[in-house]
């Protein structure tokens, strides 16, 4: 059964550190949720807390008490009579901070927990509406639409959930669709560019291992001259492979030095999730602390949501768990698949394509076509083990080598395939969904160059493909 430490960052001054430890782990799951029930007061007579709140009367001033928590903006509708002077009280209670703004153009400053700010909107002739400016959020829901009646406003098709949001005024998921960048096919790295390097390094050694991974803000290039603002583990994604036997303890120091809050998650652990995995804030730090219970091509990655953009913007990596009695081989990789879903130049990633799960490329460690701009050298007739993990966060993985057969085959856990028996065929492919892992071995026959790929050929073409150079 493993261990867990966790050290808090420092706690707002409206809060006790104590206090807040606790809430921090209780939300921190709440904030994976995308529903979550809340209870929104709204000052004024006979105005009801709910998720649509409806201010009666427009003389004199409104005031009106707004919650963000749990991927929600709490009331996600305020309906108001034309001509109220409207003042929006507004509280984070989430584990993450969050923002108010408005079309309009008021802001709230960035809400740690339990911080509050107040939005004097004037008097409000017209509809309008706000969401959390973090990256994800709005297009996760994080959204408030403030209707107007006695006035000109947008008429209403019907379309509401049963809490009365009005669906037609939920904005489009992302905002970054009309000035994403694209991949040339033809393009070359240029003469500075550095592949990823695949190799896995030895078991260190030792059954405890004490790392430290540090997020930050890394514009990275991705494909020859496309250049992303990512996420990453250690100024890299994929982050960092850690490599240990079954039973060894890790003891991460997770630190972030991003513009936004993060959190991380290994699938080589079991422990629960409330204090280690929960988001922290820029300038905060934990421990997380986890056994290698069992073998395995294991991911990481962030937690905190909406988890598919994080992911996709480059908070993953791998864990590499040997089962009991691995032999040697002569050569040994680790490739780890993910979609890019690229936005503007320098940007983050474009959210509409994320909703839409519609990838711009699919790549091998980070980079579209990495290995064919850099073929990997081999040796023919040598054992070669290769190591995948499907990091997505939505597509699977069919991987195979052109021109080679498997004769061993271990995923999740498990050997399928394992060479010496006579009777035993050979595998084509290593199949894969999104966070399974596995490897492959092979022994290439001859000198030549050996395309892998992912077999879905559409993913291939975009990019998750590589060349073993074998001399």
């Amino acid at each position: 059964m493993s261990t867990t430490t966790a050290e808090p960052g420092p706690a707002p001054a409206t809060q006790p550190a104590a206090d807040r430890r606790g809430l921090l782990g209780g939300l921190a799951l709440g904030a994976l949720m995308v529903v979550v029930a809340l209870v929104v007061a709204l000052t004024g007579p006979g105005v009801p807390s709910s998720r649509s709140a409806t201010v009666t009367g427009a003389a004199g001033t409104q005031t009106i008490q707004v919650t963000l928590a749990g991927m929600r903006v709490s009331p996600a509708v305020i309906k108001i009579a034309a001509g109220t002077h409207v003042v929006l009280e507004v509280t984070n209670t989430d584990g993450m901070r969050h923002d108010l703004a408005l079309a309009t153009g008021q802001q709230t400053p960035m809400l740690a927990t339990g911080e509050s700010a107040t939005l004097d909107l004037g008097v409000v002739d017209a509809d309008t509406e706000g969401w959390c400016t973090v990256p994800g959020h709005r297009a996760a829901g994080m959204t408030l639409d403030i209707l107007t009646t006695g006035a000109s406003a947008a008429p209403d098709d019907g379309a509401s959930t049963d809490d009365g949001h009005d669906m037609a005024a939920m904005p489009s998921a992302g905002t970054e669709t009309d000035d994403s960048v694209t991949v040339d096919p033809q393009a070359v790295p240029g003469p500075d560019w550095q592949p990823f390097d695949p190799e896995l390094a030895p078991l260190p050694g030792g059954t405890e291992h004490a790392v430290r991974m540090v997020v930050t803000d890394t514009v990275t290039e991705v494909a020859p001259g496309v250049r992303q603002t990512l996420w990453t583990f250690d100024g890299s994604a994929p982050g960092p492979t850690l490599h240990g036997s079954v039973g060894d303890l890790f003891t991460v120091t997770f630190v972030n030095e991003a513009s936004m809050g993060h959190s991380i998650d290994f699938h080589a652990g079991t422990l629960a999730p409330d204090e280690p995995m929960r988001t922290i804030d820029p300038g905060q730090e934990l421990t997380y602390q986890f056994v290698a219970a069992g073998s395995g091509a294991w991911l990481y990655h962030c937690s905190t949501a909406p988890m598919s953009l994080h992911i996709a913007n480059g908070m993953y990596g791998a864990v590499i768990i040997e089962p009991p009695g691995l032999p040697p081989v002569d050569t040994e990789l680790v490739l780890v698949q993910s979609e890019l879903y690229l936005g503007p130049q320098d940007g983050t990633a474009d959210e509409a394509a994320i909703a839409a799960e519609a990838p711009t490329a699919v790549v091998f460690n980070g980079y579209v076509d990495q290995y064919v701009h850099a073929p990997i050298a081999v040796r023919a007739g040598e054992r070669i083990r290769i190591w995948v993990v499907d990091a997505g966060p939505q597509g699977a993985t069919a991987f195979h080598v052109v021109g080679g057969q498997l004769d061993t085959v271990f995923k999740e856990g498990a050997y399928l395939l394992r060479p010496g028996n006579a009777e035993q065929g050979r595998a084509q492919v290593l199949d894969l969904a999104p966070a399974q892992g596995g490897f492959v071995e092979l022994v290439l026959p001859e000198p030549g160059h050996y395309t892998f790929v992912d077999h879905a050929m559409v993913d291939a073409e975009r990019g998750a493909r590589g060349i073993l150079e074998a001399s």
